[in-house]
């Protein structure tokens, strides 16, 4: 899988989005070492228990056992047919995917016009919690 199949991965599955509180899709799409992509979107409730759709995607790679990352492509808005700006992952999200990344994780935070922005951990996170 190369990083085109991510970002139509991550476009396609943000229609899965369960958003009935903040009409905001967004969709996600991880790509392991061995080349495998896990996607997520976000699901939302009433409560306090919403899930991010980077963490579903991680939660999904780490559940069948991987454990190295290269990259994840997060894209968002609240038009399905279209993307708002940079989606950036929420603080809960970037200290989460701190446990499970190097310094060379890169994130690709989608535009409307598929052009990307590219981070790494320390960029989004440079002071991140760690034991």
């Amino acid at each position: 899988m190369n990083l085109n199949d991510a970002i139509k991965i991550a476009k396609h599955v943000r229609r899965n989005a369960y958003v009935p509180y903040s009409n905001y899709y967004v969709g996600a799409a991880l790509v392991t070492s061995s080349g495998k992509i896990y996607s997520g979107c976000n699901i939302e409730n009433g409560g306090i228990m919403s899930i991010c759709a980077e963490r579903v995607a991680f939660a999904k790679a780490l559940s069948e056992g991987e454990r190295k990352f290269d990259y994840i492509v997060v894209c968002g808005g609240s038009q399905l047919n279209s993307l708002d700006n940079t989606c950036t992952p929420c603080g809960y999200c970037r200290q989460f995917i701190s446990e499970f990344v190097d310094e060379n994780f890169k994130f690709y935070l989608l535009r409307d016009n598929d052009e990307a922005e590219v981070y790494n951990i320390n960029d989004l996170l440079p002071h991140s919690f760690k034991l």
